[in-house]
């Protein structure tokens, strides 16, 4: 079975690097010698086909590697197009507008938050945009992590609009699982913040 993916990493000295799989999960370990000797060297951000095999120690690593041509061409206006809107990402910003405006009401909420909110989503989409950016040119990448802390600490509804509309990272099955998770603890430490702590302050 062959897999589709593009360089993420590649060590010159060592020869070896790691391809990330377009439909997501672990990288796979590719050395230099799987490399057709006209691909060689290959450079980060090209895509390329692979197979997956086992090395001694039980690891995968890519096989009878090839370049990636027509396929990415059929797939490229596809990828372009904003990805499809699921119930969970449809819902959850006016979901928590309405959840803003209710502890506005019955708790007061400093304007600061709304400002907050607002600008940690705007510097998330940019984020987004930035790291789709220099994947398809090769060029340094935002982490995983760094995305998911901008997420969490209130930038999730910019990062949620760029995954839709710039359709990136919205087929990778583990960084949305810990995409949402950011969410409903952002979104939760909001609620619990108005309704209890921001209470109890004046007696502190």
């Amino acid at each position: 079975m062959r897999f589709s993916g593009q360089l993420k990493s590649w060590n010159a000295e060592r020869a070896f690097g790691f391809i990330e799989p377009t439909d997501g999960g672990q990288e796979i370990f590719l050395h230099v010698s799987a490399v057709p000797t006209q691909l060689r060297p290959p450079k980060i951000g090209q895509r390329f086909t692979f197979e997956v095999e086992l090395n001694r120690e039980g690891k995968k690593r890519a096989s009878n590697v090839g370049v990636e041509r027509a396929s990415l061409k059929r797939r490229q206006p596809r990828r372009d197009n904003p990805a499809p809107w699921s119930m969970a990402s449809a819902l959850a910003v006016p979901v928590f507008i309405a959840i803003y405006i209710a502890l506005a009401l019955t708790r007061g909420v400093s304007i600061w938050f709304a400002g907050a909110y607002a600008a940690l989503s705007i510097i998330c989409l940019v984020a987004y945009a930035s790291d789709k950016s220099a994947a398809l040119a090769g060029r340094w990448r935002w982490s995983e992590k760094s995305l998911l802390l901008l997420g969490l600490v209130g930038g999730w509804p910019g990062g949620l609009v760029a995954q839709q509309l710039l359709r990136h990272k919205s087929s990778k099955a583990s960084f949305r699982s810990a995409f949402w998770v950011t969410v409903v603890a952002n979104v939760a430490a909001f609620v619990v913040f108005h309704v209890y702590i921001k209470a109890a302050l004046p007696l502190i």
